[in-house]
């Protein structure tokens, strides 16, 4: 106690501990053992995620200190703790909140809004028209999902006043963006501003593309010789900018794991390099022009884990392509999970965001994209970018995660986890190299398996609830009402877009047009000259579709593949939802589920307020009451309600006397109803109850959405359209 110390020296002097024996591992165990009351250590203390790993109880200097390579610091060597010395001391990660507003001056206005806010990167989604190089007049819808950029002219009003010297972009674009990386240098020199100031990514990412829509506009042989011409472009105009993009959200928007997601992400990458080097471009400068986007999931201490094998992995990688040490780090790119955010009780992806936030942080990425918590409902607002913009500025000033460097280093359980994480991600990308890379494994259709198979665990773990969705297959808010979509008007917009299209067509000179398009179609193949004849043709007045039509004349069709759909984790359940409350709403009626109490509101109200919860997850009718002394009380009331399912609730001990003469009655007089009795009975007495009456059981153990769903279909609501 610093009260009764008798000098400062006293006071400063460090806390002992060493009169507490430091227990031994088996010590830790046996009063675990005491803890679980019977429960069996080896099946309760240990966990097996997604990503085949099993988790220990704990960690310990004894059992995991090999993990920890001591002589290994930031900024160096594989770069597992960081690619920087300084972690973010001197240089803080790029605060890269997205913008997708669909008119190209709105974009503007709220990306200068974000910078002002406290964003440091101009983060601008495209539509799908822009990432597929066409618009409103060749048959693309506007807007979807982000900005429109047809023309010149768009790009122009999109950059206004936009500070290269202080602030990057970040913009993917699709499987090219040699029209895209032109339009905007074009509007940088009309600006009288220097592209040698733009930094950041215009990135494609025709792999990515190409797994995800199962097909691309132009041969993936183009798409890789437009990716050499922007990358030998930059080198020499825009040194700071990089122009290739290698993504993980086709993956984690599939449902995959973290090793898959990385795996595939990597043996990405390696063809790139390899595209690239066949292409004569050297391995730093391919090394300059990669940016690598990955999700960030809902295992806090995984993504943490997984960013460090990353780096570790992908130096290791440019190690063998010949890359120097400096070029061996990795720049990345995160954004919190689309897979887990939920259209139910949406706040909380608030909650989610902010997790998945820290982790990115901690786990050292390099720039940070957190997805408003509407993102599954709507395109961002206002409201909903500022929450978003705002965790990541709390994390760098009022929780200070500037420093210290490397928060993680040294823990036993963080420094495992990770090179568990990379031994299994090595794994995996050698089984795709051995398939002859990434492409090859697609076309065979290897990776989409791989995913689908993770993804049907992750659904089957929902239905039985051994993963909790909060608000959607557990705690369901019955009060809720959707947020508005908020859905902009297509028609309108492909209209206007449409006239703004011809209008702009109808002031560029013919003549100078159809120069532009010959000088395209004549033009030097020269590395990097398609970029030079490329903003000629903008700055002639073609629009992004003519471009790609002249690039596209002499190319061949596209491999197919199959397409990895994009799903979110909570789907099935929002659409068991969604299928009640348009069946109430057509047919003012419902699934009523009636509680037969059985007995006093201690004996019953555990299992009563389970199957509560149970029910409502699908929006179901629940009808309660304070309990029945009698089973002859409990049917009787059952009846008088008109339930269609009725759950009876009281204690494992009162069932073998209660469920058969209730179960039978209720089947006698409700032939129509559907028996559930809350409990999962012993083995010696389901076939007892089963006999009597009851059809189903809900337990911890039951299958939630298929009891749910199949008591829908009994109702004779149909799936949604």
């Amino acid at each position: 106690d610093a009260k009764n110390t008798n000098s400062e020296s006293e006071v400063l002097q460090p806390v002992s501990f060493d009169e507490f024996d430091v227990p031994s591992y088996d010590q830790w165990k046996a009063e675990a053992e005491k803890a679980l009351k019977g429960g069996i250590f080896d099946k309760k203390m240990f966990t097996k995620t997604y990503e085949g790993i099993t988790l220990d109880p704990i960690y310990t200097p004894k059992q995991h200190q090999a993990a920890i390579k001591t002589s290994v610091f930031p900024g160096t060597s594989a770069f597992t703790r960081g690619t920087k010395a300084s972690g973010y001391i001197q240089e803080t990660w790029g605060v890269s909140q997205y913008v997708d507003d669909t008119m190209p001056k709105n974009a503007n206005h709220s990306s200068l809004y974000e910078i002002v806010k406290g964003s440091s990167i101009h983060n601008i989604k495209l539509d799908e028209s822009t990432k597929h190089d066409t618009d409103m007049m060749a048959g693309g819808s506007v807007g979807v999902h982000g900005t429109s950029l047809v023309t010149l002219k768009d790009v122009q009003e999109l950059i206004s006043r936009f500070d290269f010297k202080r602030n990057p972009l970040y913009i993917e674009g699709g499987a090219s963006v040699s029209i895209l990386l032109s339009m905007f240098m074009a509007a940088v020199k009309e600006n009288q501003r220097q592209p040698s100031d733009v930094s950041g990514l215009i990135g494609a990412d025709p792999v990515g593309l190409l797994a995800k829509d199962g097909s691309l506009i132009m041969s993936l042989e183009t798409a890789l010789d437009e990716m050499a011409h922007t990358v030998v472009w930059a080198k020499k105009n825009t040194p700071k900018l990089r122009t290739i993009l290698v993504s993980g959200d086709t993956y984690a928007n599939g449902g995959s794991n973290d090793v898959q997601e990385l795996a595939y992400m990597l043996t990405t990458g390696i063809f790139y390099v390899r595209e690239m080097q066949n292409r004569n471009i050297d391995i730093h400068t391919i090394a300059d022009s990669m940016v690598f986007s990955l999700s960030l999931g809902a295992n806090f201490f995984m993504e943490i884990a997984k960013l460090r094998a990353l780096r570790a992995l992908w130096a290791q990688i440019m190690e063998s392509f010949g890359a120097d040490e400096d070029h061996r780090r990795i720049h990345v790119h995160g954004r919190t999970s689309a897979f887990t955010k939920t259209v139910y009780d949406p706040y909380v992806n608030m909650l989610r965001n902010t997790t998945q936030a820290f982790s990115g942080v901690v786990g050292g990425l390099d720039s940070l994209e957190v997805s408003p918590f509407d993102q599954p409902i709507r395109k961002s607002d206002d409201f909903s970018r500022r929450i978003a913009r705002n965790m990541q500025v709390m994390l760098q000033t009022e929780f200070e995660l500037r420093q210290p460097v490397d928060p993680v280093g040294g823990s036993w359980y963080v420094e495992t986890l990770a090179q568990q994480l990379a031994d299994k991600i090595w794994a995996e990308l050698r089984v795709v190299e051995e398939k002859g890379g990434i492409v090859r494994a697609l076309e065979e259709g290897y990776p989409q398996e791989q995913v689908g198979m993770i993804l049907q665990d992750r659904f089957k773990n929902l239905a039985l609830r051994r993963d909790v969705a909060v608000g959607n297959n557990m705690y369901a808010n019955m009060t809720e009402e959707l947020l508005d979509p908020k859905a902009e008007d297509q028609d309108k917009l492909v209209s206007v877009r449409t006239h703004y299209i011809e209008e702009y067509l109808g002031t560029v000179d013919a003549k100078v047009v159809q120069a532009a398009r010959e000088e395209l179609i004549n033009g030097s193949s020269e590395p990097g000259e398609l970029i030079s004849l490329i903003t000629k043709a903008v700055e002639a007045g073609l629009t992004i579709r003519q471009i790609r039509e002249v690039l596209q004349e002499s190319d061949i069709q596209s491999i197919q593949v199959q397409p990895i759909a994009e799903h979110r984790w909570t789907e099935q359940f929002e659409e068991l939802r969604m299928r009640t409350e348009r069946f109430k709403r057509d047919n003012k009626d419902n699934v009523k589920v009636f509680l037969a109490n059985m007995g006093p509101i201690p004996q019953h109200k555990p299992r009563a307020d389970f199957s509560t919860g149970f029910f409502e997850v699908a929006a179901f009718e629940v009808l309660k009451n304070d309990g029945f002394e009698t089973t002859a009380d409990a049917a009787a009331a059952a009846r008088e309600s008109g339930a269609d399912v009725v759950v009876i609730c009281s204690t494992d001990a009162t069932y073998p006397d209660i469920v058969p003469p209730l179960a039978k009655e209720l089947k006698e007089t409700m032939p129509n109803a559907t028996v559930i009795l809350a409990g999962a009975p012993p083995k010696e007495l389901e076939p007892v109850y089963r006999e009597a009456g009851v059809d189903d059981f809900v337990s911890v153990k039951a299958n939630c959405y298929q009891i749910l769903r199949s008591l829908q279909e009994k109702k004779g609501m149909k799936p949604n359209v």
